[in-house]
Order: C-alpha cells, then sequence, then structure tokens
C-alpha cells in the first residue's frame, strides 16, 4: 500500500521508470510520448548538457539561503533573463514553481502602490477561463471556476472579464478588428466600473494554456491593453508559466504580440522538469521604488533563487538559444498543426484545431456546426485522457472550457526536440483516442 497522497485516490497512476528523450516508460517498459505533463518538458528526459550543470553545482555547494548569499547561478541566470527577455524587465525574482511566481507578482503590485502613496489601488482585473496558479492569491485571480469553487469562501475579490477566444467569442461576420474593439470596450468599461484609481493589476496569458486550450489572441488585442493600462496607471501583469520559454517559438509569448509587460511570471519550461524553479521578473521601475523606499520586498520563500536549480535552468537556456533548440518549434509546431488537421480537421466531432508554435489544442464537440459541447456528465476530456495513455501518449484533456463546467479540449505541449516521425506518433495516437471516445 501505498502512503504517497495522489492527485486522484480512485484512479492511482502507475510507477515511471525512465525517462529518455520524448518518451517515459513505466515499470513494465511501455513507453508512452509525453505530450501533457503542462508544458514543463521542453527538452525531453535525459539531457546531458542539463543533469551534467546540477551535478557540478552539488559538488559546490546545493542551497545558501538568499537571506545571506547571493550565488553564482542566480546571477549568471538573472543575467540572460534579462538579456533575452522584453524590454524594461531588468529584474529577476527566483521562487519554486509558478503558483509562487504569480503570487510574488500580486504581491509586489500591491506593495508598489502603497510605496508611491496609492494604497487605494489594491482591485485586480484578469480574465475568464483563465489559470494562474493553485495558491490562494493566484487561484482568486484567475478564472478557472471548477477549481476556484470549493475554495471560493477564501478567495479575494477579482474581476474577471471576458478572454480573447475567437473560436467561441468571435460573432459571425464580425472581423478581428472589430472583434478586438469589443473586448477593449467591456475592458473600459469595467475600469469605470471599479474605479481606475482602484485597481492595480491587469492580469493575463499571452497564450491561454490549461483553461481554454492554446488560445493566442487576435489582431492587436495586447498592444490595446498595454495602451488602457498606461492610459490608467495600471500595472500589467503577463502569466507566461505555461506559455513561456519558448513554447510558442519565441522564449517570450509577449514579444509577438509587440508588448512588454511591467512584470512577468515565468515557470515550466525554464527549469524543463530538471529542478522545480519559476520566476517573477520586472520593471527597473518597479524595483527600485522599492529599493529607494522601504529597501525591502515583504515576500519570501525557503527556497528563493536556490543554486541548484538556478543551474538548471540556466543550462536549459543554454540549450534553448545557444545551441539554438528553440529554432525547432516553429517548424515542428506547423507539421504537428498539419499532422492533427490531417487526422482531425473533418472529424465531426473536432470544433478547431489552434495553437502556436509546440503549443497545441483540439476542442471537441458534440454538434461541429453548431459548436455544442458535450454534456458535463459525459467527462469527455476525462475519456479522451485515460485512451490517450492506454494508446502510449501523455496528453493534457480539460473540462470546462467554454464557463468551467461545459466544453472539452486536449491541450499538446510536446518537448521541442520532437522529430516528424514522433509528430506523426502523437496524431495517430491522439486520432485512435478521439475515435474510441467519441467515434468516428
Amino acid at each position: 500500500m501505498s502512503h504517497v497522497f495522489p492527485r486522484n485516490s480512485k484512479a492511482p497512476p502507475p510507477l515511471v521508470s525512465r525517462g529518455e528523450g520524448v518518451h517515459l516508460f513505466d515499470k513494465a517498459g511501455k513507453a508512452y510520448l509525453n505530450c501533457g505533463d503542462a508544458a514543463v518538458s521542453c527538452l525531453g528526459h535525459g539531457d546531458p548538457h542539463v543533469t551534467e550543470a546540477i551535478t557540478r553545482q552539488l559538488q559546490d555547494v546545493a542551497f545558501a539561503h538568499t537571506g545571506f548569499f547571493t550565488s553564482e547561478p542566480a546571477e549568471a541566470l538573472a543575467d540572460k533573463l534579462v538579456a533575452l527577455g522584453p524590454d524594461g524587465l531588468e529584474r529577476v525574482y527566483f521562487v519554486s514553481g509558478g503558483s509562487e511566481a504569480m503570487e510574488a507578482a500580486l504581491k509586489l503590485a500591491r506593495q508598489y502602490f502603497v510605496e508611491i502613496g496609492q494604497p487605494e489601488r489594491h482591485r485586480i482585473i484578469a480574465r475568464k477561463q483563465s489559470y494562474h496558479g493553485n495558491t490562494l492569491g493566484a487561484l482568486a485571480t484567475g478564472g478557472n471556476a471548477w477549481r476556484r469553487a470549493p475554495f471560493s469562501p477564501l478567495l479575494m475579490d477579482v474581476s474577471h472579464v471576458s478572454p480573447c477566444y475567437a473560436y467561441r467569442g468571435k460573432q459571425d461576420g464580425e472581423s478581428d478588428a472589430d472583434y478586438v474593439a469589443r473586448l477593449i470596450a467591456e475592458l473600459e468599461d469595467e475600469i469605470q466600473r471599479l474605479g481606475a484609481e482602484t485597481i492595480m493589476a491587469f492580469v493575463a496569458e499571452p497564450v491561454v494554456g490549461a483553461t481554454l486550450g492554446a488560445v493566442p489572441a487576435v489582431g492587436d488585442y495586447f498592444r490595446r491593453v498595454r495602451e488602457i493600462c498606461d492610459a490608467h496607471g495600471i500595472l500589467l501583469i503577463l502569466d507566461e508559466v505555461m506559455c513561456g520559454m519558448g513554447r510558442t517559438g519565441t522564449l517570450f509569448a509577449c514579444t509577438q504580440d509587440g508588448v512588454s509587460p511591467d512584470i512577468c511570471a515565468i515557470a515550466k519550461g525554464l527549469g524543463a522538469g530538471y529542478q522545480p524553479i519559476g520566476a517573477m521578473m520586472c520593471s527597473a521601475h518597479i524595483h527600485d521604488t522599492i529599493a529607494q523606499g522601504s529597501g525591502f520586498f515583504q515576500h519570501g520563500h525557503t527556497y528563493l533563487g536556490h543554486p541548484v536549480a538556478c543551474a538548471a535552468a540556466l543550462a536549459v537556456l543554454e540549450r534553448l538559444v545557444d545551441q539554438d533548440v528553440l529554432s525547432n518549434v516553429t517548424p515542428a509546431g506547423k507539421k504537428l498543426h498539419d499532422a492533427l488537421s490531417a487526422r482531425l480537421s473533418q472529424h465531426p466531432h473536432v470544433g478547431d484545431i489552434r495553437g502556436v508554435g509546440l503549443f497545441r489544442a483540439v476542442e471537441i464537440v458534440q454538434d461541429r456546426a453548431h459548436k455544442t459541447p458535450f454534456a458535463p456528465s459525459e467527462k469527455v476530456h476525462a475519456k479522451l485522457k485515460a485512451a490517450a495513455f492506454e494508446e502510449g501518449l501523455i496528453c493534457y484533456p480539460m473540462g470546462g472550457t467554454l464557463d468551467g463546467q461545459r466544453g472539452d479540449h486536449v491541450l499538446l505541449a510536446p518537448p521541442f526536440i520532437i522529430n516528424e516521425a514522433q509528430i506523426s506518433e502523437v496524431a495517430d495516437k491522439l486520432d485512435r483516442a478521439v475515435r474510441r471516445v467519441v467515434g468516428a
């Protein structure tokens, strides 16, 4: 009997034995092509450059508390992230994962306004059907209704406006420009309703991950959002925990929208699964405001700037950027999209195939013509996860795509080292899983 508290006590997982390239293997030796570990394993498994960096750092020092020391890996990693990051982000605060990065972002935004003498700014506007983490502040900010529901009495009040979700949000005959204008008007209305002087931040994922399934914005949506934030003195916090670190084809997803945030959260692909690490990046102005004011960010965790985690992440960036693994993401993503389209685009229960780079999703519907979802009681996403796993494919299905209750999609986030044959394997296995669950 296991003493581990599993995610699902009614369906405990098999034991993983080893990882090699894009595959994981269970104790029986069965191989699973890994496209579903929440966009973490961007370099696959067993990368020697990263494991060697971890080993070297362990031989020097495993841990030093940041209340007393900084470390060479943390300094070098921060330098590299700032050099590669969006314009204006010049300070990096290392944590152990995405939820911690988002909590740090929210608390920094609040402290910034306290220190500049605007303590009335405490409200957050985020988007429906977003996901920003599972700690209480991040969970409250996110718009994932299913995850929020049991803990709603514990959550702070956050306003949620519509996401930029063209497949379902864009009206018949509406242009991208008109759709964006309508969303921006909704955001402006919410700002006016709350009072701009009370709002500290607008929070969004440049490409929405788990809750909507690889949904990018259309047109100049984020440039318009940036303009509104600037006009009202609101901070723009972008959550790139899942879509960042090369997942969409550029190291930071927001660069494809032509915007720079005031604060940005990254994780997942930053450590590529070799060590738990995340980071909150902020502008020089925000950092300097704290530094010249109280001098102390009133926030912290024990494992901030962990030397081994930072050494691993630095090696990951060296692989992605210096050794150019990142250049495979866009062409491989197109091949994956084409492979999925060839097998599933005409399927009567496939409503949409979407995404950017190696961040792709398939939305499953009961009625394709009317985009009608399956009833939640059908648990299509859960059945798809199980069927794909039996086929030897690890994917990331999710329910509640429309409103937190209705709708199903499958998210795919394979390692950047995936080759053409493995892309075909992904498409074939998902195709079989879909047909097993909802029919031909």
